[in-house]
């Protein structure tokens, strides 16, 4: 039976903190968390960046540098009952480390089944996620955490990653490699050093071996990768072309597409967070006031994911992608906000007319602050058609009702409202 032979990524994992490459304002001498681990105390911790950047690495060397117990958790496939597990064996084991990946998943209830070990110091938790901290933990346990921001390695960081991935496979393959361009590698692995990594293996494995030196060049660097996407980008597939399609089919009105696209997202084990942020997005984006309850019920998925976790959530997501690819479609809040950001950026930043100031001071009373400001509700229909733009702006329509029941009327009430002055 042939045992299959580890990633290169996984292969080249450094084993010490000096082996360590980025990072170094973390890490690097004097930093704040490389004075932590020289000091053998570290708190427990949140590590939050990109893909490929370290986080997973860095709890690994920090549980080797102090020799604690390290446990190792992923979110994605473990619950409240493997947590517990893990503190029955960290009370036998002081100052054990337990490492959570992609913490972001855990539900609400996950992450509260971790305050009480955390806070009574059963373990110190290094949780590694690549979504905002402020947004994805809850706040009880991220206020007992340290949150520390990971980069995407830089160029000469990645050249480091790429030697070393180069020098490896010269001496295990007894090849030589010339490395004739490297702008597609860098573009391609967008600072992350898991898909450079991959993207050498790749290349290196589909050439013929007697060929010497095997050469590198950005057009077979990209031609490899195109081929062997779903290899290259493992657990990614294709994420963002897929993420637009299944923005596209909602936006199209296509249910059937939509769902598709979400089932290949869901057994490509994407984020449901980052699904559930893009119908939010969409939701105003694209359906906007032809549907208001498109934003509401897309905001009640992205809270019920936090509550009920996965893989529940999928359903959840099923429901709102269904209902927002059934809803009418209008971009007018997108185009009016981006038509008044253009406007602004144009115009820079015009007074505020006088009778909208506010008047707190018996000074700005006297200027003319708030002056012939007319209170709306004091009028028959609660309106009173006075200027709200700045003088230079007086007429300026951004926003134009869509073709949709909804705007339509809001069409025929702004008509009714002020005549002729905006001309829809």
């Amino acid at each position: 039976m042939t045992t299959k032979q580890a990633p290169l990524a996984e292969i080249l994992r450094p084993q010490h903190l000096e082996e360590y490459i980025g990072q170094q304002h973390l890490v690097g001498e004097g930093a704040i968390l490389r004075k932590a681990i020289e000091s053998k105390v570290i708190p427990s911790m949140i590590l939050w960046g990109p893909p490929g950047v370290g986080k997973t690495t860095l709890a690994m060397l920090i549980s080797e540098q102090l020799h604690r117990p390290f446990y190792v958790l992923s979110a994605i496939s473990s619950g409240v009952k493997d947590v517990r597990a893990v503190f029955t064996k960290a009370e036998e084991n002081p100052d054990a480390i337990l490492f959570i990946d992609e913490i972001h998943r855990f539900s609400k209830s996950q992450q509260d089944s971790l305050l009480g070990a955390v806070e009574k110091g059963i373990i110190t938790l290094i949780g590694a996620t690549t979504e905002n901290p402020s947004f994805e933990v809850i706040s009880p346990l991220l206020s007992r955490c340290q949150t520390y921001i990971l980069k995407p390695l830089s160029r000469a960081e990645l050249t480091q990653v790429l030697n070393h991935g180069v020098a490896y496979l010269e001496k295990t393959k007894g090849i030589t490699i010339e490395v004739v361009e490297d702008e597609a590698l860098m573009r391609t692995s967008h600072g992350d050093a898991r898909k450079m990594l991959n993207a050498l293996e790749l290349i290196t494995s589909q050439q013929t071996l007697t060929e010497q030196p095997l050469q590198i060049t950005n057009d077979k660097v990209l031609k490899t990768i195109q081929q062997n996407i779903a290899l290259y980008d493992k657990g990614g597939e294709i994420h963002y072309d897929i993420i637009s399609a299944f923005i596209k089919s909602v936006r199209g009105s296509d249910p059937n597409a939509a769902i598709y696209w979400l089932a290949r997202m869901v057994e490509g084990g994407e984020d449901p967070k980052f699904i559930a942020r893009r119908l939010v997005i969409l939701a105003a984006e694209d359906i906007g006031n032809a549907n208001p309850n498109a934003l509401l019920l897309a905001n009640a998925c992205f809270d019920t994911l936090h509550k009920i976790g996965w893989p529940e959530g999928r359903i959840v997501l099923a429901q709102t992608t269904l209902y927002l690819a059934g809803s009418p479609k209008s971009n007018s809040a997108y185009l009016a906000i981006s038509n008044a950001q253009e406007t602004v950026k144009k115009t820079g930043d015009l007074p505020v007319p006088l009778h909208l100031r506010n008047a707190p001071t018996k000074l700005m009373k006297q200027q003319g602050y708030g002056k012939d400001y007319k209170y709306a509700h004091d009028y028959q229909g609660n309106f009173i058609p006075i200027e709200f733009l700045p003088d230079n702006l007086r007429g300026t329509v951004f926003f134009e009702p869509g073709s949709n029941k909804r705007e339509e009327e809001m069409r025929l009430r702004f008509a009714s409202l002020w005549g002729d002055k905006y001309s829809y």
